[in-house]
């Protein structure tokens, strides 16, 4: 039996395997409305061509005694009609399932894709193929179009957070032995270094108390689910007068619908976001794997002060941008690489770190109020636009959250919340149409009376 090829999972992907669980799937969603039914024989044929392109989305996942793995699998990925609720969960501990699948119905197209394989950068390049091969087989398979066979940049492999981040193992020892005579020493820059590798009391993690939205869950864990269709143009003219980004303005207003439909208007509140930065922007590379960080953008509503939505995005926009400071992003990577390569890490047991992560990821959670993600725009060729009528992108949740994804001219924005209520999303359409935008709403069905209604 030969043997197999494996990868290192990079530095973010580890995270999704420890916290994942049957509500937060750690799987997010993209999604293309075509302007015809799908033909599930044209869309196999498609999948096949772009499979063949992602070296990446060949892997399934293994379970090592000190970290999990990817391996390659030899056999075929096979497109699905829909039949289970949206991000449902797709890694089974045990099985050497793919870590994506494509489904269609009627002339929706879906990828579905589990975090730790790929963000939403790598899965976005990779649907952007499989439409472009899907709609050149039904449409211009008899047609030359040179800028068609023009291959995408791509490394498939490359693990980009050691390529930028990593320091050299020149050191290796005095890591592993400097935790050990933290104990021997008291003076103030040993005291100082420990900070590198032991992490604050548990109690000095949590930053200022921040607002949790609660509700009530849905009955199957499927998540709700609103899609909002918005001229893109228009709201960029709203985000422009408040001289932020088109992120930071709905990130803003967000802050505001969940203060305006709480019930903690009559005290101090703080309401944060946890925001996702897509690593490519600032440093050179077209890795197909995980790239990407997380910040968190806070408001803090005083009950002496009205509401305003302009403060809150001067407030978020200037936090927003100190956090982009390449500095300040190579500071906090370079210390996680650093973590997760120093020799004393290397020998913990995988359920042990599993364990460690978790308790990480419960202390972050009480500092976050909400979640989004901007995916930015589609960029199909242009032949092969006018074949596709819409997108929305969205992810699993453990808590509320929207996603933005922009194609052609229009915007849409994905609310999902593990909660049936939708006041936050009314009160953020609410905003937006007092401002003169039209927005077209859609929304699933999860509450018991709903699904009898099906």
């Amino acid at each position: 039996m030969n043997e197999r090829e494996w990868y290192r999972l990079d530095n973010a992907s580890n995270i999704f395997l420890a916290t994942q669980n049957e509500i937060d799937t750690k799987v997010f969603r993209l999604s293309a409305e075509m302007t015809e039914k799908v033909e599930p024989e044209l869309l196999q044929m498609a999948l096949n061509t772009t499979y063949e392109e992602y070296t990446l989305f060949h892997s399934t996942l293994r379970r090592g005694y000190f970290w999990y793995y990817l391996e390659r699998s030899e056999v075929n990925p096979r497109v699905k009609f829909e039949t289970d609720p949206p991000v449902s969960p797709i890694y089974q501990s045990g099985r050497r399932n793919f870590l994506f699948r494509v489904l269609y119905r009627e002339n929706r197209i879906h990828l579905e894709v589990f975090h730790a394989l790929t963000d939403g950068t790598g899965a976005l390049w990779f649907f952007e193929d499989l439409l472009t091969e899907y709609v050149k087989l039904k449409h211009l398979e008899n047609e030359e179009h040179p800028s068609l066979k023009i291959k995408r940049e791509k490394e498939n492999l490359e693990d980009s957070f050691n390529r930028y981040f990593r320091k050299e193992d020149s050191l290796a020892l005095d890591r592993f032995t400097r935790p050990f005579k933290l104990f021997s020493h008291s003076n103030v820059e040993e005291k100082a270094s420990a900070q590198k590798f032991f992490p604050r009391p548990l109690e000095q993690q949590i930053d200022e108390k921040v607002y949790q939205i609660k509700g009530t869950k849905t009955a199957d864990h499927r998540p709700r689910i609103i899609n909002l269709d918005l001229p893109l143009k228009k709201t960029l003219e709203l985000a422009r007068a408040e001289n932020v980004s088109l992120t930071i303005y709905l990130t803003a207003l967000y802050v505001l619908s969940v203060y305006m439909t709480s019930k903690e208007q009559r005290k101090e509140t703080t309401i944060s976001v946890s925001i996702p930065i897509n690593l490519r922007q600032f440093f050179p590379s077209v890795t197909v794997r995980n790239f990407f960080s997380t910040t968190k953008v806070a408001y803090t509503f005083k009950k002496t002060e009205e509401p305003s939505l302009s403060k809150i995005c001067q407030e978020l926009d200037q936090q927003f941008q100190k956090k982009l400071e390449k500095e300040a992003l190579e500071n906090r990577l370079r210390k996680l690489i650093d973590y997760e390569y120093n020799p004393a890490a290397r020998i913990i047991l995988r359920p042990i770190k599993d364990l460690v992560l978790k308790v990480i990821n419960q202390l972050n959670n009480r500092k976050i109020t909400g979640a989004m993600s901007n995916l930015g725009r589609v960029d199909l060729p242009k032949q092969i636009s006018p074949y596709v009528k819409d997108f929305n992108f969205y992810t699993s949740v453990i808590r509320p959250q929207f996603c933005m994804i922009s194609y052609r001219n229009q915007l849409n924005v994905t609310f999902t919340s593990p909660y049936t209520e939708t006041n936050i999303v009314q009160w953020f359409v609410r905003y937006l149409t007092q401002k003169g935008l039209e927005v077209s709403i859609d929304v699933n069905k999860v509450t018991r009376e709903e699904l009898q209604e099906l």
